[in-house]
């Protein structure tokens, strides 16, 4: 596998959690009547208990059809995006758990988000898609995870917001090279019910830099994110991450 699909499965770790109610019984009030010389007393009957509706079930997702809501996507180029293999995926998430055991963050709270490990929280299911312009030198991942809960997804999004703005400047030390990174909170808005952006710009010791512009947004059980890598990627390129994981989530 060449390296750049190695880093595609990283940033897909990036990329890549009920409702009930109870009807109560209803009480009738009792009604005294008087007829005549006697006294009678009619009580009127109490209506019958409203049903406890059933609980409407979430919509869970398996990998195959998350991967084939990826084969409908196109990246702002009208490029197809390509399902990354699963094997591909998985090597991406080791990856991505070796960075996070090995490397030395500084700060150390801006280790989840150093190890790009905040897109396929654990026990979700997860497809990812890529496609690589060489006229603009970038790789674009697109990613969609499924959970058990709405509230996985959702807090997970809400952590990761929390850390763009908390971790703006940060290093890392790992095989024998230390990364400089520089974060930048994004203002996005997707069709889910929570919304993050950010760009983030490595640098390395001989002054190279890279940066990686991420949008993430969750709906109910389903998630996606959509990642843009390059030398010279932008804010300017959120809108066509935000087509692509409204995209995703229009199949929730």
């Amino acid at each position: 596998m060449n390296k750049k699909h190695v880093s595609a499965g990283i940033l897909l770790s990036a990329a890549l959690a009920l409702t009930g109610c109870a009807g109560g019984a209803a009480t009738g009030n009792a009604a005294s009547v008087w007829a005549s010389t006697k006294a009678a007393t009619d009580s009127t009957p109490k209506p019958a208990a409203t049903p406890t509706p059933t609980p409407t079930p979430v919509k869970t997702y398996t990998n195959k059809q998350l991967a084939a809501i990826i084969t409908e996507l196109e990246d702002a180029n009208g490029q197809p995006m390509t399902v990354m293999p699963a094997a591909q995926i998985d090597q991406g998430l080791v990856k991505a758990k070796e960075l996070r055991q090995n490397a030395v963050v500084t700060p150390a709270a801006c280790a989840d988000l150093a190890a790009n490990n905040n897109g396929i929280p654990e026990g979700t299911t997860y497809a990812a898609g890529e496609s690589i312009s060489m006229k603009e030198e970038t790789l674009t991942v697109v990613s969609a995870v499924g959970a058990k809960s709405p509230a996985l997804l959702a807090g997970n999004t809400t952590k990761m917001a929390g850390m763009y703005s908390k971790c703006s400047n940060f290093t890392v030390q790992a095989g024998g090279m230390t990364l400089k990174a520089h974060v930048q909170p994004l203002a996005v808005t997707t069709s889910g019910d929570h919304s993050a952006g950010v760009l983030i710009t490595q640098t390395t010791p001989t002054g190279d830099k890279v940066t990686t512009l991420v949008v993430s947004g969750s709906k109910s059980t389903l998630g996606a994110s959509a990642i843009k890598m390059g030398a010279a990627v932008t804010p300017g390129s959120a809108p066509e991450l935000v087509k692509l994981v409204d995209a995703v989530l229009a199949k929730g």
